[in-house]
């Protein structure tokens, strides 16, 4: 209930004073120069308080921006391991950017402002950040305020709900021609990184993302099936994926020299219980090969690109690779054109092979 007093100080000025106090929690007061005010106070701050409202509002006024995402990084990310090393980058531009202020002063606006600066900026490289880029360090930024909501009770709206994602591109296929594959792979195997070569092997002939092939356990490889069971997919679905020749042999020949204990298939040279992190490794074998525009996804492509080539159908390349849809294979439609045309040939040969004789008789 709601109690408003009014004084008077020394100079004959008036001012009202409101005291709530409300069952199962602590008094709230605030003063007024004008009785309005201070009624318009009253009912706000009592249906707040009865909607749970209230005390949120509170902590977003006390805590700062830079302490939020702090809580988050240390917390949160943790349990996110195989994407905790970008979304920390992404996060700490955030932090770096509007650290200071308190939780309450970041609104949509001052968000979008962050944002496009982040856009029109430049990486350490020199180079700009594709749309695509912006979505996920905003993507990690909402995230950490859905959490901030309905966890911690620090914040009452996500600020970067109202803001529209940037349009992306509709997808590239970059796949390694024979000479460039040949290169890397020459590249990979001289690799100061020992794991390097089986991986991109595994990646060219299984078509398997790199954190599917980095994050393998000994668990997952199945050598009398001559398959691999990747459990924890992109799409959070299992699936099953031919592991065979020259790729099979060399994970047989990894399994013979794996250390006693080992759980991961590529384990990290610091911690044994962590997986292999090649992305340096990755990056010079690409100087050394001179394989430009090029990204560790990309073997996806060029494994996927081989596989229309050799006659696979559509349907069979989305199965390896665990496509959701058909329209994210539709990419390598155009590859297929070759075995498709085949196809159909070989079905009017067979169903009209009287007639196809017969009109030969007549060609000039």
């Amino acid at each position: 209930m709601a109690v408003i007093e009014e004084r008077e100080n020394k100079s004959g000025g008036r001012s009202y004073r409101v005291k709530i106090r409300m069952k199962g929690y602590p008094v709230q007061t605030a003063t007024f120069q004008r009785k309005t005010d201070a009624k318009h106070w009253a009912q706000n701050t009592e249906s707040a308080i009865r909607e749970g409202r209230y005390f949120t509002h509170t902590v977003s006024k006390q805590k700062l921006f830079g302490e939020f995402i702090d809580r988050y990084i240390e917390e949160i990310l943790p349990l996110k391991p195989k994407s905790q090393y970008d979304q920390t980058i992404q996060l700490k531009y955030w932090r770096r950017a509007m650290g200071h202020m308190r939780m309450e002063e970041v609104t949509t606006s001052v968000v979008h402002t962050v944002r496009n600066r982040l856009l029109e900026g430049k990486t350490p490289r020199g180079r700009g950040r594709s749309n695509a880029t912006i979505n996920r360090y905003m993507a990690a930024l909402s995230h950490a305020y859905t959490v901030a909501i309905n966890e911690w009770e620090w914040a009452q709206d996500n600020p970067c709900k109202r803001i529209s994602r940037l349009p992306e591109s509709k997808g590239r296929t970059r796949y390694l021609n024979d000479v460039e594959r040949e290169r890397l792979l020459d590249a990979c195997k001289a690799s100061e990184n020992k794991y390097l070569h089986t991986i991109v092997v595994m990646a060219l002939s299984t078509g398997a993302r790199r954190n599917e092939i980095v994050w393998l356990k000994w668990d997952d490889v199945h050598f009398e099936r001559q398959v691999l069971i990747l459990t924890d997919t992109k799409n959070r679905e299992s699936r099953t994926v031919p592991i065979q020749s020259y790729a099979l042999m060399l994970l047989q020949k990894r399994y013979k020299n794996r250390k006693k204990g080992q759980r991961y298939v590529f384990p990290s040279h610091v911690k044994l219980d962590k997986p292999i992190d090649i992305e340096k490794a990755w990056q010079t074998a690409l100087r050394r090969a001179q394989i430009n525009d090029f990204r560790f996804h990309d073997l996806r492509h060029t494994a996927a690109s081989y596989m229309a080539m050799n006659g696979a159908s559509l349907k069979e390349i989305g199965d390896i690779l665990g496509h959701k849809t058909v329209q994210m294979t539709q990419r390598y439609a155009h590859l297929c054109e070759a075995h498709t045309k085949q196809i159909v040939a070989a079905m009017n040969n067979k169903f009209f092979a009287c007639e196809i004789r017969e009109e030969s008789r007549y060609k000039i």
